[in-house]
């Protein structure tokens, strides 16, 4: 009997006067009772509307009936069958603008929680999985992927699972890419990330660390090495400024090197051997999720006051609704219709204040928002001894500077086809944030997927 209860079956979570102070995650997980009762509100439709608005098409019905009937690792596997990273999914992916906005139950209600049901029974599997990962047998060929980021490792993974001898290329210490260096402990812990690229180097995948493409080895290397084909998932790691005056102040971040500092170098920890400096009063320019990381982080690291300036208006924020609910309960104060001009230091060089201009919503640009205008007059200034620029970023201009014949857009982005992420030069493949700028997880995993059917049709076509 389904369950037409019309509200989501809430999510455990930490108190927010107790969470901000501690990097443990804020969401606590179902119980099998809840993710039970939550399984039952899924009407299991005829037409599966929930699985067009997946971007690598989880066969959703099917596991969350396995769900409804306790049998979590028959679930596991009906999502592994598409989905490389479904612990990672089943938290930071924007499900409300994806498989939940299809759901019917939408209609007169909450959709089913599709997302935080995905997570359950892959943590659940974490926990209680007893089956031996087996590698395939090699078909014989050899793919290099650029990037351990999610459009590379769902790449390999997805490759691996046919029987090619993958190596994947990571330009830092760990694998992860943005997993690990960019989403916090709080929203993503690291050992949930590890543990999924453990299990597809149990499956065959050779990760190689410390190898930046394009300066250690170029592209063309790779093939002369054998590699039949090469994926370019290098992501999108060249941070956004402002331009304006008092950017290159101590104190002064982009949102990059803040959460990576954090997140991959562990400077909450005082024992680390890069610790944070102390903050107390934190400007976060931008609207995004990543300025919802860095302004949670920030109170974390123990800042008194957190600020986020967002020249548009609270409705016309990128950040997803759950982020922001999030930072305004855990205390963020947040600045709309709000621009930084400039950033003002003391005589030794170190951020004081930052200038502001108030500004109103004028008529709609090209993305279609209106488009914020200053209010002539308007300035004032805020005391601040840390400046954090989350505005965006673009793709790191490396793989596409030491490649020939590899074309890329006015933003930077490799120039793909967009149903085979096929590039302009042969044989080599893209996919996730190097294509779009930067984007979500899971359409980088899409990407990915996408991408290693590709491959797999080159190389068996080139082979006949």
């Amino acid at each position: 009997m389904p369950n037409m209860q019309q509200k989501k079956t809430p999510m455990p979570e930490q108190a927010p006067e107790v969470r901000c102070h501690n990097f443990a995650e804020v969401a606590e997980g179902y119980t099998e009772e809840m993710a039970k009762n939550e399984a039952q509100r899924c009407l299991n439709c005829k037409n599966k509307p929930c699985v067009s608005g997946c971007p690598v098409g989880v066969h959703i019905p099917d596991f969350i009936a396995h769900v409804a009937n306790r049998e979590y690792e028959k679930a596991f596997q009906i999502i592994k069958l598409t989905n490389s990273l479904p612990a990672v999914c089943g938290r930071v992916c924007p499900q409300e603008t994806q498989c939940e906005s299809k759901c019917v139950r939408g209609l007169k209600g909450e959709p089913v929680g599709i997302g935080r049901l995905e997570r359950f029974v892959s943590d659940w599997h974490m926990k209680n999985g007893t089956e031996e990962s087996t590698k395939v047998p090699s078909n014989g060929h050899k793919v290099a992927i650029i990037g351990a980021g999610p459009s590379g490792l769902t790449c390999a993974g997805d490759l691996a699972a046919k029987g090619y001898q993958v190596t994947v290329f990571e330009a830092l210490h760990v694998a992860g890419g943005v997993l690990m260096y960019g989403i916090p402990q709080f929203r993503l812990p690291k050992e949930i990330v590890q543990k999924e690229i453990d299990a597809l180097k149990a499956k065959g995948v050779e990760v190689k660390t410390d190898m930046v493409i394009g300066k250690v080895l170029e592209i063309d290397e790779l093939f002369d090495m054998g590699y039949e084909a090469v994926f370019i998932g290098t992501g999108a790691g060249l941070p956004n400024f402002m331009n304006i005056p008092g950017e290159a102040l101590v104190g002064t971040y982009s949102a990059n090197e803040f959460l990576t500092r954090v997140n991959l170098m562990k400077a909450y920890k005082p024992d680390y051997d890069t610790p944070a400096v102390p903050v107390h009063k934190v400007a976060v320019i931008g609207g995004g999720n990543v300025a919802m990381d860095a302004a949670r982080t920030a109170l974390r690291l123990g800042a008194e006051e957190v600020h986020v300036l967002y020249r548009r208006a609270e409705e016309q924020m990128p950040a997803r609704r759950e982020e922001v609910h999030h930072a305004k309960e855990e205390g963020v104060i947040f600045n709309f219709l709000t621009a930084p001009v400039r950033i003002l230091g003391d005589d030794k060089g170190h951020v004081q204040e930052v200038e502001c201009v108030k500004m109103q919503l004028g008529e709609p640009d090209a993305s279609g928002r209106r488009r914020p205008v200053e209010i002539p007059g308007s300035n004032f200034k805020q005391s601040v001894d840390c400046v954090v620029v989350a505005i965006g970023n673009s793709p790191n201009p490396l793989i596409r500077s030491t490649t020939k014949g590899l074309e890329a857009n006015h933003k930077g982005c490799v120039v793909v086809d967009e149903e085979t992420m096929k590039t302009s030069r042969e044989g080599v493949y893209a996919a996730g944030d190097a294509v779009s700028g930067a984007a979500t997880v899971i359409l980088a995993m899409g990407g990915g997927k996408a991408a290693a059917n590709s491959i797999d049709a080159f190389i068996q076509g080139k082979n006949k």
